[in-house]
């Protein structure tokens, strides 16, 4: 990343702060605490779309984000990311039904059908967008909840903000306590 292109600052969220990155062409990176370096302070500034969607979002306001988003990886987690777009608010997918959405060209030639569940799965982890891109969404194939970067108990909260539509007035309470 260039970083002489890039505007970054700190979204102080119910389940704790998210560092905000973007580019020219869009949003490039939504982390929680010691998952990415923090840009120079220079490049610190308000990112007011993102945070105004993220109000709206935690306050169970917003169900999709607009917003521009510049994500790099690879073919397959570029592909992987954009699926995760197509899980709707409030739902569930496990690694394996993503996988089956997955052109499988784009899976690596040694890659069995039986282990893409897990391609895609390091695929979500690489997700530099989280909650924007809800990555959160997907859960094992019994309904478990596995892996997710910012910790299962954040995951569990979204995934209780997403359940009801809206929050109850003690949600942010109860998560902030959680962290």
């Amino acid at each position: 990343m260039n970083e002489s292109d890039i505007t970054w600052d700190v979204y102080e969220a119910p389940i704790g702060p998210l560092m905000v990155i973007a580019g020219p062409a869009g949003l490039r990176g939504l982390w929680f605490p010691g998952k990415t370096p923090a840009p120079p302070e220079e490049a610190r500034a308000p990112l007011p779309a993102v945070t105004e969607q993220l109000d709206a979002y935690f306050a169970g306001e917003l169900r999709a984000f607009d917003l521009d988003l510049d994500m790099r990886g690879t073919p397959l987690d570029r592909e992987v990311w954009r699926r995760l777009l197509d899980i709707p608010y409030g739902k569930t997918e496990s690694y394996g039904e993503l996988a089956s959405r997955v052109d499988p060209d784009l899976f690596r030639t040694d890659c069995e059908p039986w282990q893409r569940a897990r391609a895609v799965g390091a695929a979500n982890g690489r997700n530099p967008v989280s909650i924007i891109v809800p990555c959160h969404r997907v859960i094992g194939a019994d309904g478990s909840l596995t892996g997710y970067g910012g910790g299962l108990h954040r995951k569990q909260a979204l995934l209780e903000l997403e359940g009801s539509g809206r929050p109850d007035p003690a949600w942010t309470t109860r998560q902030t306590s959680l962290l």
